[in-house]
């Protein structure tokens, strides 16, 4: 089959290259716009949460209670007081438009606070807090940036924080940080392709087929927001995993190109090879990461559940692209591949190349092989160890604290908490549901028994509407600390009203809620992904028990990035040369992406090195010589496709929101573990272990995938036992 597309994309290669440059011009023009087409927010919280249910309530006719953005002033003038400069802020204040506001309270019009409240304990500040009348993030967003002007006070220095602040800054650092990464990451991508290829004409290959599948991938993602509701934040996380993929897979089949050629075959042989058994390893690559991102799907949560639709669509969108585009390209370009030679240190020729049995991969195999239970046991005692730190995890969800230590709306959170007497962020809300008419005596008495509540400042009713109740209340510990969530806790577990249900809100609630919501799915979507890849795997390979090794080794290696991420960025280790602010806790949305993302990678590189074991193993039926051969032969290219993309997602380590530098970091530190120790050391140590019985599969299944695999190799069966020789080195 993949032979036959091979042929058809290589014969109809002007039509195929037209549709794609055709197609890629339009991509640039249309697709950019789904810049604009995202309606769903962020998205991080769980439809079904309490959080949410009591914040649909409050959408009602009780109304909520927020400060959804708070304006911080302070004299541009050293020791200037609030006295001084408070006239300039009130005059500015009294010309903001009220459309679209519920309220604005402010020194001058205090509203449920004292007039105190608002001023710094020195008295060199004051802050104003805003409720928009919409509690939707992108509504809130639009209207901010039409009178954020308006605040504007003369001699004062204005910063603005709360969510809605938030949100507008984490938007505008979004595109900066995308546009700095594709700026570092091209040029370096061009230069090691170069290097790796030493020919120009062949590293440009893999970028143009990159190039593709970016820009088409935002053609894929505007086509899926006219169906459904896709966060704001998967473009961050989709655009660079399509680069990434695009040139992992046109690297491997550039590579079996050049290797059909140098074989003697001719062109069109050579792309129909390439395609044949490249092609093939790429499908089901694809399949196996876009597997890993379907496990999204099954989070309620929006950010989640629409970077799976959209990353399952940009995957196949790489796979299509490598598939049938480079395939055009490769005929094209002919003998040419080699042309356009980069003069390297070294000389002007190529140094012959050693044999097989002589390369370092091959000999680090047979190291690994001679004492494959020891070496196994040392490799999964070092990951075990580097996922050792993951026991003290505190989970967080996005805030403030995901912005730079300079951005407004994280100073403004430090002012509040360090020079004010209470912070107005720190507000959350508890709905009251009676039965009947609302008890104000019953709210009253519950709100007192809330006040009671270590971490609780004041619980005050505030809002009376037919059978619902509104008590407010104002916290004192860090929203994202393990204090405020036990806070919460105990706040959902004080005795409600008789005959009352209640729900509570707010930014510590909706963290208790989305962690509770990721650790209940996080299993199902582990094992969804597993079984579902040990089926890939099996039709790749025809064997039951190299999937299951592959799945236990994929986890190994997740285990160690995880522990490695909560040393650094929980306890703050190498802060100051990756240039964040430390906060205590890990994002709880970075174990399912890189679960997603990673296992989706680790899977690929196990098809791209057992695709070259099986061949060798069909030729010779020596598990252990096919072991060190295919790992010899696909070592390069592993190695080289996880060092281009550590540099695509590397431009994440570079973002200045740290939920993005995150995600960077864990992913680049996943790949490293993964296509070096796991692939490098592990993989032929535990191979070693299973010996010919890695290939096996009950009889029954093994008649089947006989008859139905895709292979196209046509080399003989393998034999029945292995080599004299390799026989007594397996002894």
């Amino acid at each position: 089959m993949f032979a036959a597309i091979g042929e058809f994309t290589a014969r109809r290669r002007k039509w195929v290259v037209v549709a794609a440059v055709v197609f890629t011009l339009f991509a640039g023009v249309w697709g950019t716009g789904v810049f604009g087409s995202f309606t769903g927010g962020a998205g991080f919280d769980d439809p079904s949460s309490e959080s949410v249910q009591a914040d649909k309530v409050l959408e009602g006719p009780l109304g909520r209670e927020s400060n959804d953005l708070i304006v911080l002033y302070e004299s541009d003038k050293s020791g200037q007081s609030v006295d001084e400069f408070g006239p300039a802020v009130k005059a500015a204040l009294d010309a903001v438009p009220r459309e679209g506001i519920e309220r604005l309270d402010s020194f001058w019009q205090p509203g449920a606070q004292g007039a105190d409240a608002y001023v710094s304990k020195d008295r060199d500040q004051t802050y104003v807090t805003v409720q928009f009348t919409s509690d939707n993030d992108q509504d809130q967003v639009e209207l901010l940036t039409e009178i954020e002007d308006r605040f504007a006070a003369e001699g004062t220095d204005v910063r603005f924080g709360g969510v809605a602040a938030m949100t507008q800054q984490v938007n505008a650092l979004t595109g900066s940080d995308i546009a700095r990464a594709e700026m570092l990451s091209v040029p370096l991508l061009l230069l090691l392709l170069v290097l790796i290829f030493r020919s120009a004409i062949a590293a440009l290959l893999p970028l143009a087929v990159g190039t593709f599948v970016a820009l088409g991938s935002f053609v894929v993602l505007r086509v899926l927001t006219m169906f459904t509701e896709i966060s704001s934040t998967v473009i961050n996380v989709i655009t660079i995993l399509a680069l990434g993929l695009a040139i992992d897979y046109a690297l491997f089949m550039v590579s079996r190109y050049r290797d059909e050629l140098r074989a003697g075959a001719d062109v069109d042989e050579a792309v129909r090879r390439a395609t044949a058994t490249a092609g093939r390893t790429v499908a089901f690559s694809g399949l196996a990461v876009a597997i890993s991102f379907a496990g999204l799907i099954v989070f309620p949560s929006r950010f989640l559940s629409s970077m799976g639709y959209a990353a399952v669509a940009v995957v196949t969108f790489a796979v299509v692209g490598s598939l049938f585009l480079l395939p055009a390209l490769l005929r094209y370009t002919g003998h040419s591949i080699d042309k356009w030679r980069i003069p390297l240190p070294g000389g002007k020729k190529e140094r012959p190349a050693k044999p097989e049995n002589q390369g370092a991969w091959y000999r680090t195999a047979h190291a690994v092989m001679r004492k494959p239970l020891i070496s196994s046991f040392l490799i999964v005692a070092a990951l075990v160890g580097l996922g050792a730190p993951l026991l003290g995890v505190n989970w967080a969800r996005p805030g403030e604290w995901v912005l730079p230590s300079g951005a407004d709306a994280k100073v403004v959170s430090k002012d509040l908490g360090s020079e004010f007497p209470t912070n107005p962020g720190r507000i959350m809300t508890t709905v009251v549901r009676f039965d009947g008419e609302a008890d104000r005596d019953a709210t009253s008495a519950y709100a007192a028994r809330l006040g009671e509540v270590d971490g609780v400042a004041s619980a005050t009713p505030t809002a009376f509407s037919g059978d619902d109740a509104r008590v407010t209340i104002r916290y004192t510990p860090d929203p994202m600390s393990t204090d405020a969530g036990d806070m919460v806790r105990d706040i959902r577990a004080t005795e409600a009203p008789p005959g009352a249900q209640t729900l509570t809100t707010g930014m510590p609630a909706s963290r208790v809620d989305i962690v509770g919501m990721i650790g209940e799915r996080l299993p199902w979507m582990a094992l969804f992904v597993a079984v579902v890849s040990f089926l890939v795997l099996f039709l790749a390979f025809g064997s039951l028990l190299l999937p299951l090794k592959s799945v236990v080794l994929n986890l190994l290696s997740l285990l160690a990035t995880f522990g490695a991420i909560k040393w650094i960025f929980q306890d703050g280790h190498l802060s100051g040369l990756l240039g964040f602010e430390p906060i205590g806790a890990v994002d709880a949305n970075f174990p399912v992406l890189v679960v997603a993302i990673a296992f989706g990678l680790a899977m690929d590189y196990e098809v791209f090195l057992l695709s070259r074991v099986r061949e060798e193993w069909e030729i010779s039926g020596d598990p252990i010589e096919s072991m060190a051969l295919g790992l010899q032969r696909s070592a390069k290219i592993i190695t080289s496709a996880a060092l281009l993309l550590v540099v695509v997602v590397g431009g994440f380590m570079t973002s200045s929101i740290l939920f993005m530098k995150m995600i960077g970091v864990g992913l680049v530190i996943a790949v490293i573990v993964d296509a070096t120790i796991v692939r490098g050391l592990l993989v032929p140590a535990t191979m070693a272990l299973l010996g010919s019985k890695a290939w096996w599969a009950p009889a029954p299944l093994a008649r089947w995938w006989s008859r139905f695999n895709l292979s196209e190799s046509s080399a003989p069966p393998p034999p029945a036992e292995p080599t004299a020789a390799r026989a007594e080195a397996l002894r």
